[in-house]
């Protein structure tokens, strides 16, 4: 039950500054927050779940429309009051069902994995790099960034176009560090229209609570000037896509030493520990199962290719092994050491669910002493199919089809996900693929219409 005392306190606070509703949200499939505008004068309700949700109005939320209803549990530790309307308070929640956590929830699917971590003394850490795009509308029905000198070849890290677009940058910053985040850089990347920020590492829930709520307050500050944001991991086909890359570690649970830091059992000199080698290896072992997750989309494999971006500024992994500072690997080791990075997740991904499935796999491999075998350093595009065979590397799935049926193969996605979301999730994206495959595109046409 909610402290009544404290709940009183907080809804007192959020009067006093300036609040008028409070939004008890969550997540569908997709990590989209959904919720309920509750007046802060009903907040007492609210933080005890008085908001009830037909989870079949949802995208992949298990019910029927004969199910009882669920209830949205707010949690108060995720409190932010929304910079770009100070009059709406966010609060991210778990689903409920008549009084025990939803199964289906997706944070409830990663709290589970959180306290799996805890049982065996870690917490886990998480940093999400959010890799974005600033479009406006065009009178053609298309889109385009919003700077007409936003057309170099070669756009990365160039200031000029930065500061064409830096009214939404830099409103979007001073929000981000008014909630706390700590934003330590930003920058225009590697595609027309595309922007990164980068923000202080946090443990895992409250990170994958902030890359939920920094999607729709990106948008909503891009809309006070005329712009969207834009989360689709690959809209030009000749440019880079947007990553969420996941670096991750683990921490001592009592005293919050860094365990991926080496203490002199340095396996490969990667400056990792040895648990940290174990975790890797778990991942990799279900690297093709973590894709569908952490790579959700039809359009998510058209950033996952064997090729470096046509502005030659950044890349995208291809291939299930690791390395130190090498962009080629699905996991990556930084120059500083002591975490690793996870580059197949892109910016589409539900942060709940590709959390969970990455730690469980993480865990495992702790647990069960994995060997991750000998890092690549090299640039892993520079050998030929034969010789990727001849090393015994597997390549990610290089489609949504592949990724999803790797997903329904693997006993730790089911365990993971539990019965109900993890039949919803693969029932949803077949469901996605075969839409997809029967989609007629403009290609196929352009191609095909007079071609015999």
């Amino acid at each position: 039950m909610t402290d009544l005392t404290n709940t009183q306190t907080l809804k007192q606070k959020l009067a006093e500054a300036g609040v008028k509703y409070a939004i008890a949200s969550y997540v569908d499939i997709h990590g989209i927050s959904k919720g309920k505008f509750v007046p802060i004068a009903h907040l007492g309700q609210m933080m005890e779940g008085s908001e009830l949700y037909t989870g079949a109005a949802l995208d992949g939320v298990p019910q029927d429309i004969s199910d009882d209803e669920v209830a949205a549990m707010p949690d108060a530790s995720g409190l932010a009051v929304c910079p770009w309307n100070r009059k709406l308070a966010w609060f991210p929640g778990n689903l409920y069902l008549n009084g025990a956590p939803f199964e289906a929830c997706s944070r409830n699917i990663f709290r589970r994995q959180l306290n799996a971590a805890a049982d065996m003394g870690y917490r886990f850490n998480l940093g999400i790099e959010t890799e974005f795009f600033l479009f406006r509308d065009t009178e053609d029905g298309g889109f385009a960034p919003l700077s007409d000198r936003d057309a170099l070849g070669k756009p990365c890290y160039d200031p000029r176009t930065l500061m064409d677009n830096l009214a939404i940058m830099d409103e979007l910053v001073d929000a981000m560090n008014e909630l706390g985040w700590d934003v330590y850089s930003f920058d225009h990347e590697d595609a027309n229209g595309q922007f990164e920020t980068d923000f202080k590492y946090a443990d895992g829930l409250t990170m994958a609570d902030r890359l939920v709520f920094f999607r729709m307050m990106a948008n909503e500050i891009a809309r006070k000037h005329g712009a969207f944001a834009s989360f689709m991991p690959k809209p030009f086909a000749d440019r880079t896509g947007s990553g969420a890359h996941y670096n991750m570690s683990l921490a001592d649970i009592k005293t919050g030493s860094n365990l991926f830091e080496p203490q002199g059992d340095d396996l490969h000199n990667c400056g990792i520990s040895r648990i940290a080698y174990h975790f890797t290896a778990g991942v990799l072992k279900h690297g093709a199962a973590i894709s569908a997750v952490i790579a959700p989309t039809v359009n998510s494999y058209k950033r996952l290719v064997r090729q470096g971006s046509m502005s030659g500024s950044t890349w995208a992994p291809v291939f299930m092994c690791y390395g130190s500072n090498n962009r080629t690997n699905m996991i990556r080791i930084p120059g500083m050491g002591g975490r690793i990075e996870c580059r197949a997740a892109d910016i589409a991904c539900n942060p709940y669910l590709g959390s969970a499935l990455i730690l469980a796999a993480g865990l495992e491999g702790i647990r069960e002493g994995l060997d991750a075998g000998a890092p690549h350093h090299e640039n892993m595009y520079n050998y030929s199919d034969a010789e990727i065979i001849e090393q015994g590397i597997e390549y990610l799935p290089r489609s949504l089809g592949e990724a999803v049926e790797a997903f329904e193969a693997d006993p730790l996605a089911r365990e993971v996900f539990g019965e109900a979301m993890f039949s919803s999730f693969v029932a949803y994206k077949k469901g996605e693929w075969e839409s997809y495959q029967n989609h007629v595109s403009e290609w196929e046409v352009a191609r095909y219409l007079k071609m015999f």
